[in-house]
């Protein structure tokens, strides 16, 4: 049975989303105070964290960068800022995900489907793959790292699962479309905006030299392609 932690300050929403999820066969933890949250994601170790942006004290964002200094649990965030700069800036956080209220409980759903099933995949690859070697840069799929002369890059899980893909696939045209499925699970031509944001920092994070900041590039109109060999 998967976890799934709610953190918002309206409790009747919480109310709302517990009484479905558990209803879906979920168990759902819930939390209205920001402040206590990292508390609770130590101590019930869930599998999503659903989590509001506008809230009294820590808002979202600022949660959201507390919660991935001790973890990578994947977060879906939901707020009414509705503007593509938001979106961008809950996605920089660290966040997986990003629903705009009001929103469907059988798309969020499916949503946190995806990203638990992508995580769950990911496991079992760790436990039957190593390591992807270009030169200096190594892609440790077991720890979930990439390191430049054994020095961790220090990438978001997004911005891992972006790398992973591509480099997999060396040489080959990765298009926004394939990037956002592998991603979300889901694409429409929104969605590519958003891929481009995760491919644009994991690139500033492969900047630090020549040898790997090359490695990204952009296939014009169509994607991107990863250069290592």
């Amino acid at each position: 049975m998967a976890t799934v932690l709610f953190v918002d300050d309206d409790k009747e929403v919480l109310l709302i989303n517990e009484k479905f999820f558990t209803s879906e066969g979920y168990k759902v933890v819930t939390c209205s105070n920001s402040r206590e949250c990292i508390s609770v994601v130590n101590k019930t170790k869930p599998d999503c964290i659903v989590l509001d942006v506008m809230m009294p004290g820590l808002d979202g964002y600022t949660l959201c960068r507390e919660i991935r200094k001790a973890s990578n649990t994947p977060i879906i965030f939901l707020t009414g800022k509705t503007s593509e700069d938001d979106k961008i800036e809950g996605l920089v956080t660290g966040a997986d995900d990003y629903m705009i209220k009001p929103y469907s409980l059988k798309e969020l759903k499916a949503r946190i489907d995806v990203i638990i099933r992508r995580v769950s995949m990911m496991q079992k690859e760790k436990n039957t793959t190593g390591q992807l070697i270009f030169g200096n840069f190594v892609i440790d799929k077991l720890a979930h790292k990439a390191l430049f002369k054994g020095e961790d890059l220090g990438l978001t899980n997004r911005e891992f699962d972006v790398l992973v893909y591509m480099a997999e696939r060396p040489g080959k045209d990765v298009t926004f479309e394939e990037l956002g499925m592998a991603l979300f699970g889901y694409y429409d031509d929104a969605d590519r905006r958003s891929v481009m944001v995760n491919v644009s920092r994991l690139r500033k994070k492969l900047e630090i030299d020549f040898e790997t900041e090359n490695l990204i590039e952009t296939v014009w109109s169509k994607g991107y392609k990863f250069t290592g060999k």
